[in-house]
């Protein structure tokens, strides 16, 4: 690859011509995998679409205006075949220097990458939430389908690896789904500090993620280090484990510029009142208050509750696992404009995680702004839309939403080449692996009746989604060689009669 000059060396892997019994079990746990995910795919739900759009209608929800939107798909772009093997790992057909046993980041040149246990270039390509779901026509439809809940892990293992995932986002039930089997390399998520709130019966549920009394995580509780510190020990059972990438450290906690403010209204003997109010009174003097608030000192603020946090989680962590990348909080909403709080990441984190949403093509330059703020890569950890054929009702959730599964096909195809072209991102998971079943009870109102799965809420793929990211995964390689190319622009949406289908 011309960008990344001489510190690489290209190199075609190659199994060795000895095959051991143990050898000959996985290969054929693997025929078996891919035989029962073609059977499965066979059965899925397919769109009549031949081609895929350029142009999309899209709204925010149902109800909203609809809107076109240029959609770039792989057929804008000259042929790129479908990338060689690489690593054991999903690695690309690149290694960087030698394996260390574990996943590590580099960035040669300006573009960032994950490089796998073994050497190799890696870009995650993954996919949350993949579980049974848990309602009684969606478990008959299970046993129906593929006999066993073992069967469903070893068909929807073949069926990802099919189609060029080569990973598991965050909640995967990783117990049943055995990754390292079936070739996958996956994440968890540790929720330190929804999970030390709850303990202290301090939260309460909002839309998609965990709320805290005033908006104020305990982020400065004496007792929040201790509990880090307790709840991470079990984390020395995954520190010699090669296909766990790393952790994602909790979920969309609320970031504002708000917080310095918020943390001042709470009662005058709280930790975070304290802590807040002598940040202040260092900067502005001892008489200090909420009045004396300058514009400045609200993201500063942050960026304080931000590196007091992180190296709070990321002590923990090292302690017992050293080996494995810490991914981040998953950042959301309007942290995502707070540069402070990306500095701040950047001093403890491996990689930063972003979960974003409202962007049809991803933004190069809001893309670069968060990596160069943390200096770190950038880890897309949720984006999905959501398709009014599936005759769902579709007002959870804040992913896009459009008219046939081939829009949603179309729109992976454009959000990923986005990533790719960027240089600045090591990987991305769809959200998720199955739709919002109706019938299921007890979920927060983000995930009800809404079509953002891969599959049916009882399992039927969706087979022209599917085919449209296998095309992309297949080629990332290629495709970042492509935008690699110094005599290419950056950007833009040039179109070409060329097709790679």
């Amino acid at each position: 690859m011309a960008t990344l000059g001489n510190s690489m060396k290209t190199t075609i892997h190659s199994r060795e011509p000895a095959v051991s019994k143990r050898g000959v079990q996985r290969m054929f746990s693997r025929v078996a995998q891919w035989s029962l995910a073609i059977a499965w795919l066979g059965s899925g739900v397919a769109d009549a679409a031949e081609k895929l759009p350029d142009v999309v209608k899209v709204a925010s929800a149902p109800g909203r205006k609809w809107h076109n939107k240029p959609t770039r798909t792989l057929a804008d772009l000259p042929p790129i075949p479908a990338d060689p093997e690489g690593s054991r790992f999903g690695g690309l057909p690149v290694k960087f220097g030698q394996g260390t046993g574990y996943f590590r980041v580099v960035n040669p040149e300006g573009r960032w990458w994950l490089v796998d246990p073994e050497g190799y270039l890696f870009i995650h390509r993954g996919v949350t939430s993949v579980n049974e779901t848990r309602t009684k026509a969606a478990n008959e439809s299970l046993l129906r389908d593929f006999g066993s809940v073992e069967k469903w892990a070893e068909a929807t293992g073949g069926m990802l690896k099919d189609h060029g995932f080569n990973g598991l986002g965050s909640w995967c039930d990783i117990e049943t789904l055995e990754p390292a089997s079936k070739g996958l390399v996956y994440t968890q998520l540790r929720p330190f500090m929804s999970s030390y709130a709850r303990e202290r019966k301090r939260t309460h549920r909002l839309p998609g993620h965990t709320g805290y009394e005033g908006d104020c995580p305990l982020i400065f509780d004496l007792g929040f280090a201790e509990f880090c510190d307790r709840t991470a020990r079990d984390l020395a059972e995954n520190k010699d484990d090669p296909w766990l990438l790393g952790y994602f450290t909790d979920n969309e906690l609320p970031w504002s510029l708000e917080m310095l403010e918020r943390y001042l209204s709470l009662p005058k003997t709280e930790p975070g009142y304290l802590a807040a109010l002598k940040w202040l009174q260092e900067r502005h003097g001892p008489d200090a208050g909420i009045a004396e608030i300058k514009e400045r000192d609200k993201g500063e603020f942050v960026g304080f509750a931000a590196d007091t946090y992180f190296a709070t989680v990321t002590k923990a962590i090292r302690k017992y696992d050293p080996n494995h990348l810490i991914l981040g909080s998953r950042f959301h909403g309007r942290a995502l404009s707070i540069p402070e709080l990306f500095e701040a990441a950047g001093r403890h984190v491996d990689v930063v995680s972003v979960n974003y949403y409202h962007a049809w093509t991803p933004d190069a330059e809001r893309m670069d702004s968060w990596s160069e703020g943390a200096g770190r890569p950038v880890l897309v950890s949720e984006w999905y839309a959501k398709a009014e054929d599936s005759k769902m009702g579709n007002k959870g959730g804040v992913g896009w939403l459009v008219k046939t599964q081939a829009d949603r096909a179309a729109f992976y195809q454009n959000y990923t080449l986005g990533l790719l072209e960027s240089q600045r991102c090591v990987g991305w998971h769809w959200f998720r692996y199955s739709d919002n079943d109706p019938g299921q009870k007890g979920v927060d109102a983000s995930n009800r009746d809404s079509n953002k799965g891969i599959v049916t809420s009882h399992y039927k793929p969706y087979r022209t989604l599917l085919d449209a990211m296998k095309e992309i995964n297949v080629r990332t390689y290629g495709i970042v060689r492509h935008f690699d190319n110094p005599k290419r622009s950056r950007g833009g949406l040039n179109k070409t009669s060329s097709s790679n289908r």
